[in-house]
């Protein structure tokens, strides 16, 4: 049997087959590399958390925020702006006086930038504005933090809540990382035993927080049993105690515009009949400094007393042309000293009447005025609490232009909230009902849900509006009660329930034009009443004093 040489062509094809294998294997193993092995790249944590040198990453309940605190003479410093809108609202900062304002129950502590705490300034003051340090934050905030200033990253983590939440040991060594994935960044690597707080758990990946203070994601398997931790607060709220009656309020607004007008006290207290409570518009301020005239009686008070009726004493901004032109709320009370002079005055008057409290009616704030109109409230609180003088606010309709009145923090500072459940359509603008039944329902309803029943009372109207339309214009007249009655009998104008509206109403056309009226009477006051009974809160108020006749007292008191 011959036997044949091999050549050479033989070896060239089985080395070049193995070469192939070869590269193919290799291609396959880049493949898996690029693919499949885990990247050890890091994370670039400046970007991440957005600081660098001594800003300081804001962590609020494990989210960054926009805003950045500063790290100076060992402490972080948080931006008051921002501790306004996320922490705690109550620390006022007067920017032009660059001065601190915390209203506790029963004192107001100032601070500046001078004022030091255990560890250092409690205030820095930069061209970018006011920061308050984490500790002097932390003293009067129910939150938790965990700082990290040391690092060449600084952040410091803020808890607001106290709900239960879930945290796993790592059971084997692993990289957290910027992303789910193997390929993403690492941003720290943890080792077995550590404590992870879980944020979000997804099939493979869970979202968590490290001991380190970094936040990104580790795999699953990687990690142990899960347990359920319940964080626990120790701090403990100041408490803003609050005066009360021991009965309903049934209040009376008394509109004083001359000192003679006191005189018609007992006139009017004699058709009252129920009212515990009478309110005279004496304090109106005029000027941007506090300053205010007066128009307060101390026999007026003596007399008031003997006839079981507290007085408290108005303290407005519209009823004169004066203070409508000349004062700028805003500026008025943006000034700490201008507050504290304002404030001071009014404890002197109340020293001097002995008037038994004070209500407050601020109309047409702009938004701009909101926030330093709750810090007058809150620091009138104070001293009102100091002498057990009743606080009392009055307010629109809740509204959505309204919003600033804060009625949640009235309702903290103020012993009484009262709503203005009238002029729901008012001079100047369309015809309607001064105060249909559903508006009042809506401005108690959406009250309460911001303040303590207990704490609100419903003001009413004593009057109406006849609304004349002639040649495209629409102007309206006001008129109490028993004038009402007596233009409706004199135009002879026939009056319909309206259902949907809870009142009276008619129209009568004439030389004036088309007059209507959506009239305020026994009935329609009496659904009011009704309503103030269902939601048992704390009382009426009734505006005005001399609108009225002895028969709407009796449907007024009702009210208990």
């Amino acid at each position: 049997m011959d036997r044949r040489r091999q050549g050479p062509g033989c070896a060239v094809w089985v080395l070049l087959t193995l070469l192939l294998l070869a590269a193919a294997g290799a291609g396959l193993g880049w493949i898996y590399v690029t693919r499949y092995m885990p990247t050890s790249e890091l994370a670039d944590k400046s970007r991440i958390f957005g600081v660098s040198g001594d800003r300081v990453a804001l962590i609020l309940d494990n989210t960054i925020q926009e805003e950045q605190g500063i790290y100076e003479d060992g402490q972080i410093y948080l931006p008051v702006g921002w501790v306004n809108d996320y922490l705690n609202q109550r620390f006022y900062w007067d920017e032009g006086e660059e001065l601190l304002v915390y209203a506790l129950p029963d004192t107001i502590v100032y601070a500046d930038a001078s004022t030091q705490g255990e560890n250092g300034p409690l205030i820095k003051v930069t061209s970018q504005g006011a920061y308050l340090s984490l500790g002097l934050v932390a003293n009067y905030t129910d939150i938790r933090s965990e700082a990290f200033a040391t690092s060449q990253i600084k952040r410091v983590y803020i808890d607001t809540q106290w709900d239960p939440y879930e945290q796993a040991a790592v059971r084997r060594e692993g990289m957290v990382r910027e992303r789910g994935g193997v390929k993403s960044p690492v941003i720290t690597q943890v080792r077995e035993g550590d404590n992870l707080r879980i944020l979000s758990a997804m099939e493979k990946w869970s979202l968590v927080r490290t001991e380190d203070g970094y936040i990104g994601y580790i795999e699953n398997r990687r990690l142990g049993e899960r347990s359920t931790l319940t964080p626990v607060s120790s701090f403990e709220a100041p408490v803003y105690t609050g005066i009360s009656m021991d009965e309903k309020v049934r209040l009376g607004f008394h509109q004083v515009t001359t000192q003679a007008a006191n005189d018609d006290l007992e006139e009017y207290a004699s058709v009252a009949q129920g009212m515990n409570v009478i309110v005279p518009t004496w304090f109106n301020v005029t000027s941007n400094d506090g300053t205010y005239t007066s128009l307060a009686d101390r026999e007026y008070v003596d007399k008031a007393h003997e006839l079981g009726l507290q007085v408290w004493a108005m303290v407005e901004n519209v009823s004169t042309e004066e203070s409508v032109k000349n004062l700028d709320t805003k500026e008025l009370m943006s000034s700490t000293s201008n507050r504290r002079r304002l404030i001071d005055n009014l404890m002197e008057e109340a020293d001097t009447y002995g008037f038994d409290g004070f209500n407050l009616d601020f109309e047409s704030l702009r938004s701009e005025a909101g926030p330093h109109y709750i810090q007058f409230i809150r620091e009138l609180s104070v001293a009102c609490r100091q002498r057990g003088l009743v606080l009392s606010v009055d307010n629109y309709v809740p509204s959505e232009y309204t919003s600033f009145y804060n009625r949640s923090e009235q309702g903290v500072f103020a012993d009484y909230v009262i709503v203005m459940g009238y002029d729901e359509h008012y001079a100047g603008g369309d015809a309607g009902s001064v105060s249909s039944i559903s508006f009042v329902r809506e401005g108690i309803e959406n009250t309460i849900e911001e303040v303590p029943k207990e704490k609100v009372i419903n003001g009413v109207p004593f009057y109406t509006r006849v609304w004349t339309e002639k040649d495209g214009t629409t102007t309206s007249r006001a008129y109490g009660i028993a004038s009402a009655r007596e233009w409706v009998e004199t135009n002879n104008v026939q009056l319909e329930w309206q259902e949907n509206l809870g009142q009276y109403y008619g129209e009568v056309e004439n030389e004036n034009g088309l007059q209507r009226i959506w009239m305020e009477e026994e009935r329609s006051l009496g659904l009011k009443v009704d309503l103030i009974n269902e939601y048992d809160i704390a009382g009426v108020g009734c505006w005005k004093l001399g609108f009225e006749t002895t028969d709407i007292w009796e449907v007024i008191s009702r009210v208990e």
